[in-house]
């Protein structure tokens, strides 16, 4: 047992342990106020249809490749407090993982729950992610020792087994705010690209 700790203190000192470094920034949220013309909002959303699409037992099929290399789930986590809508799309309370989709030439910001989707809401823009956004925006992650060395040792494994390696997961972002005449906005930043839809706490 003694011989073990030794060689596993060996290890921690060879991938020069550093807990500041070993996750990507996580996810955060934040309720900022957008400066955004309502009149516009309320006409992009009388525009934007409701999605008639589905997926096959209500399943992501691009989830498999998002997820096939990464220790737990990536895209971002979104608590909401009471009910959002979308047209006839009724949201209730509850916690959704949000995720950016293209289907059939349009883009849709899926809301999943227990692994299914469960909603589908049309995304009205899309934009390119500031440079340094993400570093001036995510709190470095606070972690455990054991936390750091079940990290730095799938990199030392996956920095000599090229197949076993980690692959980075998007970083992501989360702008949510209340605007006038019961519109909702949010903002989904996931990787190099944010994502635009509008909503509402009342239906239209």
């Amino acid at each position: 047992m003694k011989k073990i700790f030794q060689i596993l203190l060996i290890l921690l000192v060879a991938v020069n342990l550093n807990p500041e470094a070993c996750f990507s920034d996580e996810i955060a949220s934040a309720n900022k106020t957008i400066i955004t013309d309502t009149d516009d909002l309320e006409e992009i959303y009388r525009r934007l249809e409701v999605p008639t699409f589905k997926y096959v037992h209500d399943v992501d099929p691009d989830e498999s490749f998002d997820t096939q290399r990464l220790t737990w789930s990536p895209y971002p986590l979104l608590k909401l407090g009471s009910t959002i809508y979308f047209k006839s799309v009724v949201i209730p309370p509850g916690y959704y993982l949000l995720t950016p989709r293209e289907q059939d030439g349009g883009l849709y910001l899926l809301f999943k729950d227990a692994g299914k989707v469960r909603y589908i809401v049309p995304i009205y823009k899309k934009e390119i992610v500031p440079r340094n956004f993400y570093e001036e925006n995510l709190e470095k992650p606070k972690l455990t020792i054991s936390q750091v060395i079940h990290v730095k040792t799938l990199d030392f494994v996956g920095k000599h087994f090229k197949s076993s390696m980690r692959k980075p997961e998007p970083k992501s972002y989360l702008e949510m705010s209340d605007l006038s005449n019961n519109f909702v906005s949010i903002i989904l930043y996931w990787g190099d690209y944010k994502y635009y839809i509008v909503v509402r706490t009342t239906q239209l």
